[in-house]
This record gives C-alpha cells, structure tokens and sequence, in this order.
C-alpha cells in the first residue's frame, strides 16, 4: 500500500468516491444539476449551492478516480480570486460555508467559456502546430514557437456544451447564433481582458506567469429580482460565474527561468491541469470515441493531488489545511448559510 506524508493521503479512496456520489437535499430545494465536477443545487429558483466534489475531467471526460483534497482546493482558490476581482466585475459568490461549498446567485448563463490566452500552449498550440493561423476568428502570429507570448492577450471562445466536447467559435458566429448581442460580447471581451490581467499581476507576485484560463459569465436572473437592491446589482447585470483562477480553469507556468528554457527549447515547468492531459495523451486518450482511459494507480492519483496542493499554496501563498467534514455537517454548514440569507 502507498505511503505518503502528504496531508491528504488516505489509503482507501473509497469515502471520496461516496462523497463523489453523494446528493443532498435542502428546503426549498427546486432543482439539482451534476457538473463535471461540481453538485449545483438551486434554491428559491435564485440561489445556487455549488459543492466542489474530488473528481477530476480531461477532455470533457470524468476519470474514474477522485482526487484527494482537490475540491476544497477549486472552491478556496476560486473563493479567494473572486474577492481579489470583484473590482473589476460583480460575481455570483455570496458565501463560503464549508471549505468545499460556495453559496451565491443564480444567474443565466451565456452558453459560451471566455478563454483568454497570454502564451501559445495546450489547444492553441496543438492547432498552430497542425499549420492554422486563425483560431477562433483570430489571426495568429507566423513564426511562433510552443509557449511564446502573444504580443497581447488573445480571446479563443468555446461553446459551453452540456454533454460532450466544448467547440470552437469566433465573435461573429456568436453574435449570429444569439448567444450574446454585440454590445454583450463587447462587455464580456472586457470583463475577461481585465480580469486576466488582474491574475497576471496576482501570479506574477507569487513567481508564476498566468499563462492561458476561461471564465463564465451569466446575467443576474430575473427569480433573482428581489436581491438586485439588497446586493447592489440589476436585473440582467452580467456577472461572472463558477471558478476563477483555479488548476482546473486556468495554466500557470513558473516565472523563474522562463526566458532561459524558452530560449533552449526546453519543456516550461507548470503549475496546471496539463500535465494529466499530457499523461492521457501519452497513453493514447484524448476523449475519442473507442479511446480507453488508462488506468489511475494510487500513487497517480496521490501526485495529481499533491500538485493541486501545491498551485494553491503556491497562488495563495498559504499552508493548505485540508478538512474533512461528514456529510451531515456539510448540510448542515449550508442549511445555516441559506437561513441567513432568508432563504
């Protein structure tokens, strides 16, 4: 059996498998969703109880095994980013009442991911390499190599599917299928530019370079009209939504020697969900049909859970707690927080 000295090793991961599985039910309860990997239950038709769950997507795939710690790990940074950005554009978070659960507004969602990219990598880079110049309906550089800055960021929107592979699609196309106006996407270019740059500036002070991420967006509902006044926001405000910042949304690369191995072509050390892509990849998956998942060894699992750790300490610039909590006192946590906001 694997033995570790990280904080979230547990020998059987089968309680992260249950919690995985595992629904609550809450009063006034009216609808329930299960994410890649968030549990989304709705209240009153205007809030949204979002808990963090240990699984993990490649590919818009789930992998079999959950990840020790790494729920609590999404919902702390993705907690901690959107209060470092709420300047910038008001966000759907209200509460925090279990270090895997986040509490706030409904909102209805623009069916589209904002990906801004800074660096030419992942998705962008697999593209380039197979000889396109535009992605997105944006032009790319000639003569770039793996990694390379853009010389300003770019944005390579997705769709948002419910089920399957997110697509490609440029602003045209967006504004022509009615997923936003244009004064819509103008709003939403902005927001995601400014919001990159604010987690440029957060990574750069902890030695990392934000490398590429995605955020999603919704418009405040209307079952959520008696909060505008309460909470400072219209009706139809558009408002950032879900995680921010976090491993599973975002790449980082670490700052110190950048230059030097982008210079010597070699590989740039990471801090992001890539290197399971990478692994799966390697392994001949990439979420085909007729692919196979290969398979997750204990020590795998414990050093994908051990990397999470380390981004969050290395963002935050905090020792990571892990907590556990029984389910019953997770409800409990929640049920308090929703009786707070009246609910």
């Amino acid at each position: 059996m694997l033995k570790s000295e990280s904080p979230c090793y547990w020998p059987d991961f089968t309680p992260f498998l249950l919690s995985a599985m595992a629904r609550f039910s809450f009063p006034h309860q009216t609808g329930f969703y299960r994410g890649k990997v968030r549990d989304v239950y709705t209240i009153s038709g205007r809030w949204l109880v979002m808990v963090a769950t240990d699984r993990i997507s490649a590919f818009d795939v789930i992998l079999p095994r959950s990840i020790p710690c790494k729920g609590q790990v999404l919902n702390q940074v993705a907690a901690y980013m959107l209060q470092a950005t709420r300047d910038i554009c008001p966000n759907w978070l209200v509460d925090v009442p279990a270090p895997h659960v986040s509490v706030g507004k409904k909102c209805d969602p623009f069916k589209i991911e904002m990906v801004v990219r800074g660096n030419l990598t992942g998705h962008a880079w697999r593209s380039y390499a197979a000889g396109k110049r535009v992605l997105c309906g944006v032009p790319l550089p000639g003569g770039m190599k793996e990694n390379d800055y853009f010389p300003s960021p770019i944005i390579t929107p997705s769709t948002k599917a419910a089920e399957g592979h997110d697509e490609d699609i440029s602003p045209e196309e967006i504004i022509r299928e009615g997923l936003a106006t244009e004064t819509e996407w103008n709003k939403l270019s902005q927001y995601a530019l400014q919001l990159f740059e604010r987690g440029k500036q957060i990574a750069a002070r902890r030695g990392l370079i934000l490398v590429d991420t995605k955020y999603e967006f919704g418009k405040l509902n209307l079952s959520a009209a008696g909060l505008s006044g309460r909470q400072g926001q219209a009706v139809g405000e558009i408002v950032l939504m879900d995680e921010v910042h976090t491993p599973d949304s975002s790449r980082y690369f670490y700052a110190e020697g950048f230059e030097e191995r982008q210079a010597s072509g070699e590989k740039q050390q990471q801090l992001s969900k890539e290197f399971v892509r990478e692994w799966l990849i390697a392994n001949d998956f990439m979420g085909k049909e007729g692919q196979t998942v290969p398979e997750m060894t204990d020590e795998w699992v414990q050093t994908i859970s051990q990397r999470y750790i380390e981004l969050y300490e290395k963002v935050i610039g905090e020792k990571f707690v892990p907590v556990q909590l029984s389910e019953e006192e997770t409800q409990q946590r929640i049920i308090e927080s929703l009786e707070r906001l009246s609910v």
